[in-house]
């Protein structure tokens, strides 16, 4: 088996709802801590949203199991930021036998 090496930390952040003064909201995103992660680009693609141009990028994203419920476990509706860099989680599983990893798979846009 290939050791996993944890060498990047990332924030790991959670979509919050705020009022917006209007009767509605607006979202915010609350860190919840820090994670050591190691990240594996998959495939890049070229996307047309609207009228801007983007650069799609998948990623596998390694970091070490914690238990099902806890906050600090990574879920798909959460991101993960280093520095500008953000990460939108889209799933997440459990890695090998023991279970001693996850994997977040995730993508990255930036903007053409």
């Amino acid at each position: 088996m290939k050791r996993i090496n944890l060498n990047r930390r990332l924030v790991l952040e959670a979509p919050q709802r705020v009022p917006d003064g209007a009767g509605g909201y607006a979202e915010t995103w609350q860190p919840i801590g820090e994670i050591w992660a190691e990240i594996i680009a998959r495939t890049g693609r070229e996307v047309t949203d609207g009228t801007a141009q983007l650069s799609s990028t998948g990623y596998k994203i390694t970091v070490r199991a914690t238990p099902h419920g806890a906050p600090s476990r990574p879920k798909p509706e959460q991101r993960l930021r280093s520095g500008s860099r953000i990460f939108r989680i889209e799933a997440v599983t459990e890695q090998g036998p023991m279970a001693r990893h996850l994997t977040c798979y995730a993508q990255e846009e930036v903007a053409v």
